[in-house]
């Protein structure tokens, strides 16, 4: 008699769906979806662009998120034919084919739990990722350029949307920063855990043979902010250079000088942006950024001087939050939640889940723990 004992399994399956369903509110959702295709199916829909792509946007994201719980509870419901089925026949394969697809259906619960951790102010936001080579000379560029292919091949095998938007190339390899949009539901609050300093540990290519090389990069992540919600910079505080886009080596890309920089006197803040096609957009671009940047940044000071009145002066994120060893040994390892893999060449290749879930799961429990 083949083996068939998933009862247990099926039911913690069944009740953490329900759980998942609760916490989504699928009646909300498709409300939201009939509302949003109303609007989609306007006939001057267009006249608008910004607000044809924020709807279009934001209609695609939910018929998304509807369809995964709805393909997620077929696929509950055929599990039971199938074990009943494989019973019946006393068919073994059958059954590993029903335990193949009870594990995947684990998984894929397992995901959607997490991003219902995800309950933040911006956390359903756009993201905008900032990611610049620290300390190590070339090997540091290098890095980030690794970092930029990994984050972006991630973002490529979830079908999620990115716009690179600035990218400023170095002389020998590499580059010294880049700045990228992922436009996917709960993008900020799934990238946030991202944000902090990088380290990589290995045998450089390009330093002298036989010594390790350590180098760092910083990742920066914030949300891209609605219109509305963004501050007010006054013309005074800002000052604005133009010039021309460049590819690796300087080789020059656009004909005109379309691409824009924009630097915020009072802070320091600097903002560039190269991936429209007229100077006019990439300046709207810049300043929704750094608008964004500089609505963050309030409010963290405003949390930090809360946190100052109450005595926690500690940070929240340490100076380096995960480091990619590639010599001696291969492990990358986080060290906020203690998680790690052995097999760095995977993760570079986009394998982060397991890193972005143990993040969110982390940043829930630390504020109980303190």
């Amino acid at each position: 008699m083949i083996d068939l004992d998933f009862a247990e399994r099926i039911a913690a399956a069944r009740s953490t769906f329900a759980d998942i369903r609760a916490v989504i509110d699928v009646e909300r959702l498709e409300m939201q979806i009939t509302e949003l295709s109303e609007q989609a199916g306007a006939p001057d829909l267009w006249d608008d662009t910004a607000h044809a792509q924020k709807v279009t946007s934001a209609l695609s994201h939910r018929q998304s998120e509807l369809k995964r719980i709805t393909e997620l509870q077929q696929k509950l419901d055929d599990l039971d034919v199938l074990i009943e089925m494989a019973r019946e026949a006393d068919d073994a394969d059958a059954a590993a084919e029903a335990g193949s697809e009870l594990d995947a259906i684990e998984k894929t619960l397992a995901e959607m739990e997490v991003q219902t951790l995800l309950d933040g102010e911006y956390d359903a936001r756009p993201a905008v990722v900032t990611i610049r080579a620290g300390a190590g000379g070339v090997d540091a560029a290098d890095f980030a350029d690794m970092l930029l292919r990994m984050y972006l091949r991630w973002a490529e095998q979830h079908g999620y949307s990115t716009t690179v938007m600035d990218i400023s190339y170095a002389e020998e390899a590499g580059i010294k920063s880049a700045t990228f949009e992922v436009d996917a539901p709960h993008a900020f609050g799934t990238l946030s855990v991202e944000a902090g300093t990088h380290r990589l540990v290995r045998m450089s290519p390009f330093g002298a043979a036989g010594k390790r090389q350590t180098s760092f990069a910083a990742v920066e992540v914030i949300p891209l902010l609605e219109e509305s919600a963004v501050i007010d910079v006054p013309e005074a505080d800002i000052r604005v250079d133009v010039f021309r886009s460049s590819g690796p080596g300087g080789q020059s890309v656009n004909t005109t000088d379309s691409a824009v920089r924009i630097t915020h006197l009072p802070t320091g803040i600097v903002v560039s942006m190269q991936n429209e096609k007229s100077q006019i957009q990439n300046r709207a671009a810049a300043m929704r950024v750094l608008q964004s940047r500089l609505l963050i940044m309030q409010k963290e000071q405003e949390a930090a001087t809360k946190k100052e009145l109450a005595g926690t002066i500690t940070a929240s994120w340490g100076d380096q939050m995960r480091s990619y060893v590639l010599a001696p040994y291969q492990m990358v390892k986080d060290l906020r939640t203690e998680y790690e893999v052995n097999n760095p060449s995977a993760v570079f290749d986009g394998d982060l889940d397991g890193f972005i879930a143990a993040g969110i799961k982390w940043r829930k429990q630390k504020p109980i723990d303190e």
